[in-house]
């Protein structure tokens, strides 16, 4: 994590079913900015398939405090969706994990309508955004604090 106090974070979107994705990127970049985080990366990949090793890249980088994930795993006539937003969202979980860094995962799916995908765009791109700054904000201080016999909270 960087050292100031200003928190970077990096957006990954995927492209497949943009039209939902596009209204979710901007929806978290007016709420990073509301919210006074800097937004230093975004990239785009193909799919939800592909956010997990663009998030890898990401996390990789020093001025990187957190990331951001976007996209919509829209249902099919099969179980593809499920297939996809499950992985997706795994290794997302375990990259967090790995880098020690968090990641927000704003993939609506699977089993969304595209109706049901527009509706959440706010949402779900509100709440990845502010489940990073979150998370960096509470693991600075837990790399702060210090227990000494007392219970510490960190909120």
């Amino acid at each position: 994590m960087s050292n100031s106090n200003e928190i970077k974070i990096a957006i990954v979107v995927a492209e497949f079913n943009y039209d939902v994705t596009y209204l979710m990127l901007q929806k978290a970049l007016n709420h990073a900015n509301f919210l006074g985080v800097k937004v230093v990366y975004v990239i785009k990949v193909p799919g939800s398939f592909e956010i997990p090793l663009a998030v890898s890249k990401l996390l990789e980088k020093g001025d990187v405090d957190g990331v951001v994930t976007l996209g919509a795993v829209i249902q099919g006539e099969t179980k593809h969706d499920e297939v996809v937003a499950h992985q997706a969202a795994r290794k997302i979980m375990d990259l967090s994990i790995q880098y020690g860094k968090p990641v927000g995962l704003g993939i609506i799916g699977p089993g969304a309508s595209r109706m049901q995908a527009l509706e959440r765009v706010e949402d779900y791109a509100r709440r990845a955004v502010e489940a990073v700054v979150k998370m960096v904000k509470r693991l600075k201080e837990l790399g702060k604090a210090s227990a000494s016999g007392q219970v510490i909270f960190i909120e």
